[in-house]
Order: structure tokens, then sequence, then C-alpha cells
């Protein structure tokens, strides 16, 4: 971001972006928008305020010496993890910050694009260098806040008796179900991880050679119907079909389907109640639902790696991207030589790098242009509000 062009498109991709985030939100009333349905959701007011708590922290304040705090006060409210820039609201109680009020978080937006315009206009060179990699940061870290405002406030109107809309209109109709066949790959070595220009998160790096064992991908994700048939089945029933520890869940927490299906045939989605799509990937799966499903299908889920060669190689599924994430078989651990950045940007992904499971591809809450072969998506494995299915994988 160095050129008068460079700067150019800097601004107007990130104009894009955060005019985007408040399209998703303006369907939304102010109620709607303080709401917290989980601990593991945030409201649609603290989202829009984070983001730009983002671009004041990572970006403004270290390098924008012009610049002033919107409000002090405000910076342990939408911290979300940040332990290199102080103290932090819990995340359980995001739900109880009716104030600032949104009209409040509004004009907060106003202030940092005001600045970040100002800012990206007249910094020197040197400095336009040393900002460029975290204002796509910044960019990038929205449009994942994006798709979490959908997945989360689809959770909270999930428990709304009234089962209200946050989207106009019915659903996009499905891609056709064309018939599944298996994508056979020789294994042997194979690159993986992020490689040429372009955006990558810390995550997808270093690249590097793993080797793979003889195996199948399918060539589509598993859909409603075949879902249904393992429920029919008595798929939540069957204890020898789980891991221990998502059986364990299963009967704590009465699993008999995925959340959001009704019993009429129908499912809650962001566009309302509608009728289940037969030919729809199945979604919004945890990860042990998913490997219930691969087992009892006389499967297994694929790792990460194999995903990543199948995509990237000679005949790609066709349904990688836009529909759903897809669990894999694959810890979320950090690739070999892997560094964490210095300081707070450091913190972004690696310290997460326990506990949680890998997903890939992409969801159709995802904003367009956000997804690539190298992306690792991760969640712990009892997930179930994300726009998650899955894929099955066989050993050759």
């Amino acid at each position: 971001m160095d050129e008068p062009g460079d700067r150019m498109l800097t601004w107007q991709r990130y104009s894009a972006v955060r005019a985007r985030s408040l399209e998703i939100a303006a369907p939304l009333g102010a109620e709607d928008q303080a709401a917290q349905s989980m601990p593991d959701a945030s409201p649609m007011k603290w989202h829009l305020a984070h983001q730009s708590w983002f671009f004041e922290n990572l970006v403004l304040q270290p390098l924008d010496a012009a610049y002033r705090v919107h409000d002090a006060r405000w910076g342990p409210l939408f911290n979300s993890y940040y332990e290199a820039l102080g103290a932090r609201h819990p995340r359980p109680q995001r739900g109880l910050l009716t104030r600032p009020a949104l009209a409040e978080v509004h004009a907060y937006r106003d202030t940092v694009d005001r600045a970040l315009a100002r800012f990206i206009d007249r910094a020197s060179s040197a400095l336009a260098q040393r900002a460029a990699p975290l204002i796509e940061l910044g960019i990038q870290h929205e449009q994942q806040h994006q798709e979490l405002m959908y997945t989360d406030i689809l959770h909270l109107m999930s428990l709304n008796p009234l089962r209200p809309a946050v989207c106009a209109g019915a659903a996009p109709a499905a891609p056709s179900a064309l018939p599944a066949r298996w994508i056979e790959h020789a294994g042997g070595r194979v690159e993986v991880g992020h490689a040429g220009a372009g955006f990558a998160f810390d995550n997808e790096a270093p690249r590097h050679a793993v080797l793979l064992q003889p195996h199948a991908l399918a060539s589509r994700l598993v859909s409603n119907a075949e879902y249904a048939q393992f429920v029919d089945d008595g798929g939540y029933d069957r204890a020898a079909l789980w891991l221990a520890e998502g059986w364990a869940l299963r009967l704590a927490q009465g699993w008999t389907a995925p959340p959001y299906w009704l019993a009429d045939g129908c499912e809650f989605t962001l566009h309302g109640v509608q009728p289940r799509d037969p030919a729809r990937a199945v979604r919004h799966l945890s990860f042990y639902e998913a490997a219930a499903y691969a087992q009892w299908a006389g499967a297994r889920l694929p790792t990460e790696f194999e995903w990543e060669a199948a995509v990237t190689g000679p005949q790609p599924p066709p349904d990688a991207y836009g529909e759903v994430w897809q669990w894999t078989r694959s810890a979320y651990d950090p690739y070999p030589r892997f560094a964490a950045a210095p300081g707070a940007a450091g913190e972004y992904n690696g310290k997460f790098m326990v506990g949680q499971l890998v997903l890939r591809g992409s969801s159709c809450a995802t904003p367009r242009g956000h997804a690539r072969a190298s992306y690792r998506n991760f969640f712990p494995p009892a997930a179930r509000w994300q726009f998650s299915g899955l894929r099955l994988a066989r050993d050759l």
C-alpha cells in the first residue's frame, strides 16, 4: 500500500467490507442486535463494535500518531481475546452490554472509518507499508465476523417461538444433487498449505509436504435426504456408531436430529421456516454427528490434507465451497515450523491450536472471495450452530 492506486484499492476494499457488515445487520432491530443466545455466540451489536475495535487497536493506535481513541472505556467491552491489549468483559456476558447503544456503536464505526481514510491518504510510504498487512488482516477478520453474524443471529432467532426470518424471501435453491462417486487418490507425497501471492492467515503456513495413503473422497457433500436415512435408521440411538465423548453429549443434550430440523419435514433457516430440501447438503452438524454418520455409512471423514489434495487436484469436487464447512478428522495443530507473529496479531490463531478440529471449504454464509484451498477453519467438536456438514472418505 504505497502507490496512490494501491491506497485507493485498499480504501475501496475496506469500505465495501465495512458496508457489508451494516447490510447484514440492517434488517434487525436494536432489540435483536443486543441479545446473546449462548456463551459461544455474540450479539450483533457486539460484532459491529468489535470489528471497529480491531482496526482501532491494531492499526490506528499503534501507527497513527494523530488518532485519539473514540472512548477509552470501551476497550474492555469489545476486546475479544487479546491479552496484549488489556482487560476483557466476560464473553458469556456480552448480551448484558445494553450500553453503549446501537446508535453509539454506529458512531464509533464512523469515527474509525474517517480516521482510517485519513491515515491511508496521509501516511508516509514506510508507514503505509507497515500498515498494509494489518489493514488486510482487519478486512479478513471482519469477513470472518460477518459469517459469525449470520450464525449467531440464526441461533438467537431459532429460540424465539415466533421463528422470525432474518433474510427476506425464500432460501436460494439448492444445487442439483449429482450422483455421488468416489474420487480416488493414489496417495504419496503432496504439498499443502498456502503458496504464492495473496492473503492467508498465519495458520495456513508454512507450506510443507505430507504423505498420504491411497484413499478416495466423495464427489459431493452428504445431503439432507441421506442424513435423514441415518436418523430414520436409529443413528442417534446406536452407541456403537458414536465416539464415547459424542455419545455422552448426545445423551446429555437429547440430540435426535440436526438442531434446526423440525418435526414436520421443515427446518429453521435464515429465511425462517422452510421445507427441508432433500438435495441440499445437511448442515449444523457437530463433529460427533458427522463422525457417527460416516461410521454408519461404512466410510470415514477425510483428513484436512486429503481434502486439500482433492480440491487442488485434476478432479476437484464441484461443491467444495459455498455450501457448508466440512468437518475433517484432523486436529487443529500448528504446521511444522509455525511461528506466531510478534505482538497482538500473534494471538490471532496460534493460541487456539489445541482441543479443536479443522473444517475445510466454506459455507453459504461465507463472504464471497473469502474461501481458498488452504483455509483452515476450526471449532470444538461439539459445535453445532455453524453451517457445518460433511463429505465422506474411505481407504483404498
